[in-house]
């Protein structure tokens, strides 16, 4: 039988908003589910169905969740005619023994693979091995978790080693940059970028401007959300 993913939304073309490829042009498969529930998620719509987050809003997985074949998932991001594919979640890793066919599938068409994670899923090896990047997104305290759920050090370490990887800190001022270095020394982390909370323009300027002094000054990259300065909390673009 067929693999299948639990789909929240496909979408493209659109631009990669965040990290060391933002601004190329790309389409997006969003997965569905999370093992985390940040207070300040900006796709509350992929795992809360409890009204948890920081929105409140509950969500219904019967509209948002969609049982969807690799084959006919790969077709339909084939389409686009992108280069790039940013493959999100919710926790994308959630689902990577049934990501391997999909990934397999683009990358021998020439497509590369970008997966977002927030770091507490240890790769499958055969989808480390396969040419995909990690952008891993480490929770902070304030995302409201608690330390055991999203810190794993043995997926940390692991994804540390894997060739490619980058690790992305969500942060609303230069005082959350000590947790940071605190998980950069235990854990031997790499190519650091720290990315400023919000979910408007405004919210992300405003961050960006307490960050940017320090972020420079501890030799870490420093990248905006570029899709939010565009279009706001718009879903799907």
């Amino acid at each position: 039988m067929e693999p299948e993913l639990v789909v929240n939304e496909i979408f493209g073309p659109t631009i990669q908003g965040e990290g060391r490829s933002m601004g190329r042009r790309c389409a997006f498969l969003r997965l569905g589910g999370c093992n985390l529930s940040c207070t300040w998620c900006d796709t509350p719509y992929t795992w809360d169905w409890t009204g948890a987050g920081g929105s409140g809003v509950k969500y219904d997985p019967r509209k948002e969740l969609h049982q969807r074949p690799v084959r006919e998932v790969a077709e339909e991001l084939l389409a686009f005619g992108v280069e790039l594919i940013v493959i999100s979640g919710g926790e994308p890793l959630s689902q990577q023994s049934r990501l391997v066919p999909l990934v397999e599938l683009l990358t021998a068409r020439g497509l590369e693979i970008e997966i977002e994670t927030n770091g507490t899923h240890a790769a499958d090896p055969a989808l480390a091995a396969s040419g995909v990047r990690f952008n891993v997104s480490p929770k902070l305290a304030h995302s409201g978790d608690p330390v055991k759920r999203r810190i794993v050090p043995d997926a940390l370490r692991s994804f540390a080693v894997t060739e490619g990887t980058t690790f992305k800190f969500v942060c609303r001022n230069a005082d959350d940059l000590d947790e940071v270095a605190g998980l950069v020394e235990e854990f031997g982390l790499g190519s650091v970028w720290i990315m400023p909370m919000g979910q408007t323009g405004a919210e992300v300027s405003r961050h960006m401007a307490e960050l940017a002094d320090a972020v420079i000054a501890r030799g870490w990259g420093l990248t905006t959300r570029l899709h939010t300065l565009l279009w706001g909390d718009k879903r799907g673009v």
